[in-house]
């Protein structure tokens, strides 16, 4: 129901694929929403040309970099998020692929509903929404990898990617401009993809189908407010009701202010947190600590996964074939029934990730593995001077290697905790405890030295893994679990956080299993879900599946 004592009816913290979702379907039914995100709203021509301009790629406000990629290092894993009006969709590869049904008998989530049953409808709706086709632009990196594939012999896995890409009518040319292809002339005009590789830098033109092109786009036509370059800083209950059934006051401050930011507050019927997993778990653990939500469950940050996630590559030092050419992430293979593998790439003359690899390392996890890594580096130069030199500097890295994603659906997980680090203790930060993640994958390495082997190029692994013994994702998920019960999870199977009401989740910190391939469509699909639980706006009760469930059990 809508408040008309409040600002707005639901407040939506984050712009990514749970707060947009949210935002486009809560506005369809009728309620007055605002969208509040820290990052910056990006238009084509404000995205930077290549990497380089790391002031306008890398997400470091305290070092004035006000761009959308986050690069965080915990003890345990380093992960890439994104920040921006659309979340990590500006920076994403758009690869939106359906997990095994597996996954929805793992986790905390399982038994909580005919996932598998009712799943379909909301993949369905998410993928039309977010234009997901086959990739249409198929391209060098692509070829290399169904090579390797062949010289494994799991070529019959290879495929093209499905993805969130305008790629225009077939056999026009690449660039030419279209009204709305998506929405019935409701959404904005595009321009099909020119197989730049340049998704992940952000598109300048307009062939990306990122979250303010549809979901977000459709919302704010409806009436959503989207606060950019906001930082919520408190949500506490109004009316001294614990409970948050009078709603809630929302504090903010500007996102880049250096130190005492101006404080604003808005108060809304219902809040749901949507900044991302790593921005959603800071969130709730500052508020439960400092006391404005202190019955979030003791659940909170647990079971933190990172897709069981290795970053690994092939370089192939002065090709005359362009390997930036194509799409972010245009296919990808199954080396074994759990491990599966996705050719990624960037932009010509977008090196400045070139810095996070190296020659390709075995040897144990731990400080030896650095003593095999000189033994690595070593023998490249010894028997390969000119290509071993040439595969560790920037330099055409992007033009000459093939990046290799490789994701397992096989468990495995952090937890994460709100303390004083070490070497800040002046302030609390999330930090990574439990037993370490695999720091890589055996089978993934093998198949890149082979790979690498059989196409003549120069295997690559990450440096984290080397200098710090820590895998690399772009994929953190869970820490705010579907259950049953607080003693298990802290929101329940319709997204509610316990204890509260009027309070939800709706982002990838619900995720519950190691998916094992992109999460984004996923996420979106759950959010749909979720979504079709609130009533519209005037309306009372449960959605008509619900409603439906519960007559049925009275």
């Amino acid at each position: 129901m809508s408040n008309s004592n409040h600002d707005y009816d639901y407040v939506i913290i984050g712009s990514g694929f749970g707060g947009s979702v949210s935002a486009c379907r809560l506005t369809e039914k009728g309620y007055k929403v605002a969208v509040l995100e820290q990052g910056r709203r990006w238009t084509p021509d404000k995205l930077p040309k290549t990497n380089w301009r790391f002031w306008d790629y890398l997400w470091m406000p305290f070092l004035a970099m006000k761009g959308f990629l986050s690069l965080r290092l915990f003890r345990h894993v380093m992960i890439l998020h994104g920040n921006a009006v659309g979340g990590g969709s500006i920076t994403y590869a758009q690869t939106l692929l359906v997990p095994p049904d597996s996954v929805w008998r793992d986790g905390n989530w399982a038994g909580l509903d005919d996932w598998q049953g009712q799943m379909p409808e909301h993949y369905a709706e998410a993928q039309r929404m977010l234009g997901v086709t086959e990739n249409k632009r198929p391209a060098a990196s692509d070829a290399k990898l169904l090579d390797m594939a062949k010289a494994a012999g799991v070529e019959d896995s290879f495929y093209y990617t499905n993805v969130g890409v305008f790629f225009g009518d077939d056999g026009d040319e690449p660039g030419a401009e279209y009204p709305d292809p998506y929405f019935g002339g409701d959404g904005p005009s595009r321009r099909s993809c020119i197989g730049c590789g340049a998704c992940m830098v952000g598109c300048r033109h307009d062939a990306k189908n990122t979250l303010d092109k549809n979901y977000l786009y459709l919302a704010e036509k409806r009436g959503a407010e989207v606060l950019a370059e906001t930082r919520v800083v408190d949500v506490k209950p109004l009316n001294d009701k614990a409970d948050g059934s009078d709603g809630y006051e929302i504090t903010t401050v500007p996102a880049f202010a250096r130190f005492f930011g101006k404080r604003s507050t808005i108060t809304s019927q219902n809040v749901i947190f949507s900044a991302s997993s790593l921005g959603t778990q800071a969130l709730l653990f500052d508020l439960k600590d400092r006391g404005s939500l202190p019955n979030i469950s003791d659940d909170l940050g647990k079971r933190v996964r990172t897709n069981s996630e290795s970053i690994l590559g092939v370089r192939y030092p002065g090709t005359e074939e362009d390997l930036s050419r194509g799409i972010a992430i245009g296919s990808g293979i199954y080396i074994d029934e759990h491990t599966h593998i996705e050719a990624v790439r960037y932009p010509a003359g977008s090196n400045l990730m070139s810095g996070l690899f190296t020659v390709l390392t075995g040897g144990r996890a731990g400080p030896t593995r650095i003593v095999s890594w000189l033994i690595a580096m070593l023998k490249l130069i010894v028997t390969r001077p000119i290509a071993g030199i040439r595969a560790v500097l920037p330099y055409r890295w992007s033009r000459e290697t093939v990046i290799f994603l490789v994701m397992q659906t096989i468990d495995g997980h952090i937890n994460m905790r709100w303390q004083r680090p070490w070497y800040f203790p002046f302030t609390k930060k999330l930090t990574t405890h439990g037993d370490r993640i695999p720091t890589f994958i055996p089978e993934a390495n093998s198949f890149t030295e082979n790979a690498a082997k059989a196409t003549g190029g120069v295997g690559l692994s990450t440096i984290s893994e080397i200098a710090f013994n820590v895998p690399m994702t772009a994929h953190c998920m869970g820490g705010c679990a579907m259950a049953e019960s607080p003693d298990r999870g802290v929101i329940d199977a319709q997204n509610r956080v316990f204890n509260y009401q009027n309070l939800y989740v709706v982002d990838g910190s619900m995720l519950s299993a190691n998916l094992g391939v992109n999460p984004s469509l996923t996420i979106a699909a759950l959010a749909e879900r979720a979504m079709s639980f609130i009533p519209a706006n005037g309306e009372h009760g449960c959605s008509d599946r619900l409603g439906r469930e519960l007559g049925e059990v009275a």
